[in-house]
């Protein structure tokens, strides 16, 4: 079996680090309305990939994820006067009901961020240990120019990057294309205790930390929603 290699840019054979296990993680949505056709491109392009696997002889562990807290959500709760829980709790169930109509097999795992937060926070707290996160008035950013090879996978070149970014007023960046790991709450927002003080996680981060809880510090595919 051949598939794209992002890194290479080229189809190549595929090879599991493990023999006859594949290891798959693929974004899963942002709870904060219903679904349209274009949200279920991922689940069930890769329901084929995992099932095509598994009639190969493959074991298949496939993590789908729910994101039950951002920007998003917070703005949805407050315009619905509930909370952020009780509106992630509705559009994961309105989720579910479409995903079993599709006919769609359940993952292995659907993990929710709210209920990774101590993973999320370690892993954090190692970014900054190994100097790639700065904290700024209890918001921790990742320092793109701390990792050498930030654009690989993408093929971006910084500079471009860069040179077509801006920073808005008011932020604390030293460099506009360093991104937020965990941001701290604002008034009336919800929030976790971490070392940098009251807050929830930075969009980046979620996903990292969940892949490595369910599939360790390496796996074989990464799909996006898109």
């Amino acid at each position: 079996m051949k598939i794209y290699n992002t890194l290479t840019q080229r189809k190549e054979d595929f090879l599991p680090l493990e023999s006859k296990h594949v290891r798959m993680y693929v974004c899963g949505p942002t709870v904060y309305s219903y679904v349209h056709v274009g949200n279920f491109r991922g689940p069930i392009f890769f329901n084929f990939v995992r099932n095509y696997f598994e009639y190969q002889g493959y074991k298949v562990t496939f993590v789908y994820n729910y994101t039950d807290i951002d920007d998003k959500i917070i703005k949805a709760a407050n315009d619905e006067k509930i909370s952020t829980l009780e509106l992630a709790n509705k559009y994961i169930i309105e989720f579910e009901k479409d995903f079993k109509r599709t006919g769609l097999r359940p993952a292995t795992f659907n993990p929710r961020v709210t209920d990774h937060i101590k993973e999320i926070i370690e892993l954090i707290a190692s970014i900054i240990e190994h100097g790639a996160g700065y904290v700024v008035d209890g918001e921790v950013y990742c320092s793109i120019e701390k990792i050498k090879e930030y654009g690989k996978l993408s093929h971006k070149n910084i500079d471009e990057l860069i040179a077509g970014s801006r920073v808005e007023i008011g932020e604390k960046k030293k460099n506009p294309l360093d991104f937020s790991l965990w941001k701290p709450a604002k008034a009336g927002e919800p929030f976790w205790e971490s070392p940098w003080g009251k807050g929830r996680p930075g969009w980046h981060i979620e996903c990292s930390a969940m892949a490595k809880r369910y599939l360790g510090e390496t796996f074989d595919i990464h799909g996006g929603r898109d």
